[in-house]
């Protein structure tokens, strides 16, 4: 049997929600039969004694979970303002605390670890496993970001050139990641590989439109963090409103959007779900006829491919890494951010418009939409980073050996 060690700062029984949550929630969902997982985690119910192994499942499948901190469930979806609030500096000092735990729970091997952000490469390398740095995407000093981030940008270039130098494999999720590591880590490169997050086809199918009455329901799933631009997302919403008439938009996630005074002109044309599971996510979308994205700079969006898995278009301003998926006429509308805010609502919205007639006329088919995302299958991604853990391995039985750099 191989063990992994999974590392991240949520709690797989709570209401974080993101890409990188559900990429998590999708390896403990669907691990092969031959790893055991161990989940070092953090405890949002206040209901676990911290450094303590314990049995969950998700989906069926069981794993053990070992919380190295408490975070209160009002933090986990806001960014911190401050040092002190950061949910990473608060996981990596009880990860840090408790390492003998860690170590004890993962037993005698053959072990590797799966990392997902720059900050737990050297626990994995104090616990002497070889590990796999999938990089998600943190945008860059200049972009809009309301995390700690771009505050102690040094910190974090600090943490990803140590954990690429660490790393026995690397994964990034989109093309554009792996040409800067090209550019900029040229020693890490040959490490890389594409591997973006994985959706599951099983449960997010294609179902024909309701057009009945006459309202297009379009949807957004995640946090509303300052980089997905929240105010241009509104924006659109009233500005389809003005010139459509009947539209509703569908938030799935647990941000608040009143932060926003954008939010205000279509506070009741707006459905508020709060966090749901990937089972309500579902269900919200097959009602639901198309999503939006307005980011500044994305990795690869689970909620993007969820949406196309349902059959769902989707209207965005443009990033590289849409293009092969968002293809007019087929799956959406792509369009450039204009330099004034009002412009880019206006040609997003006139996107949707076109999304809209051609959903009312049969022209966009959602099984045609949902075919867009097959190479992004879950059965396809998760049996080519599982089958590089097991060559990490090698399986080899016996406490796995120190890694080195």
């Amino acid at each position: 049997m191989h063990r992994l060690l999974l590392m991240y700062t949520m709690d797989p029984r709570g209401a974080k929600v993101g890409g990188i949550e559900t990429h998590i929630r999708q390896i403990l969902r669907h691990h092969p039969e031959d790893f055991s997982v161990l989940f070092v985690g953090t405890d949002e119910r206040g209901d676990c004694e911290i450094g303590k192994v314990q049995r969950l499942s998700i989906g069926g499948r069981s794993f053990d979970f070992l919380p190295v901190a408490r975070i209160e469930p009002e933090a986990v979806n806001r960014a911190a303002k401050r040092l002190t609030q950061s949910t990473t500096l608060r996981y990596v000092l009880g990860a840090l605390r408790h390492l003998g735990a860690i170590r004890r729970a993962l037993g005698p091997g053959p072990a590797t670890a799966d990392l997902h952000r720059f900050e737990f490469a050297p626990i994995a390398r104090l616990l002497g496993l070889p590990a796999i740095q999938m990089i998600h995407g943190e945008g860059s000093k200049k972009d809009r970001m309301d995390s700690l981030i771009k505050t102690y940008w040094y910190i974090h270039s600090s943490g990803e050139r140590l954990a690429l130098r660490l790393a026995r494999g690397i994964y990034c999720v989109n093309p554009a990641i792996v040409e800067r590591l090209k550019a900029e880590f040229p020693h890490a490169y040959p490490k890389a590989e594409l591997l973006s997050v994985s959706v599951d086809t099983g449960l997010f199918r294609p179902t024909p439109f309701d057009c009945a009455d006459d309202t297009l329901r379009i949807v957004f799933a995640g946090r509303l963090d300052e980089f997905k631009d929240p105010p241009l997302l509104f924006r659109t919403v009233a500005e389809l409103r003005r010139v459509l008439g009947r539209v509703e938009l569908n938030y799935i996630g647990a941000t608040d959007p009143e932060r926003y005074a954008e939010f205000a002109p279509i506070r009741d044309v707006t459905v508020r779900h709060g966090f749901q599971d990937a089972e309500g996510v579902a269900r919200i979308m097959a009602r639901c006829h198309a999503g939006i994205l307005t980011s500044f700079f994305e990795g690869m969006p689970c909620y993007l491919l969820e949406g196309l898995a349902a059959g769902r278009p989707f209207g965005a301003i443009r990033l590289p890494q849409y293009d092969p998926l968002v293809v007019r006429g087929v799956s959406g509308a792509l369009v450039e951010r204009q330099e004034r805010p009002e412009a880019s609502a206006q040609a997003l919205a006139a996107g949707f418009m076109e999304i809209w007639e051609g959903i009312k006329t049969g022209r966009i088919d959602p099984a045609r939409v949902a075919a867009m995302v097959e190479p992004y299958a879950i059965t396809n991604q998760m049996s080519r980073l599982f089958a590089r853990h097991r060559a990490l391995q090698g399986g080899r039985a016996g406490v796995p050996q120190v890694v080195t750099a």
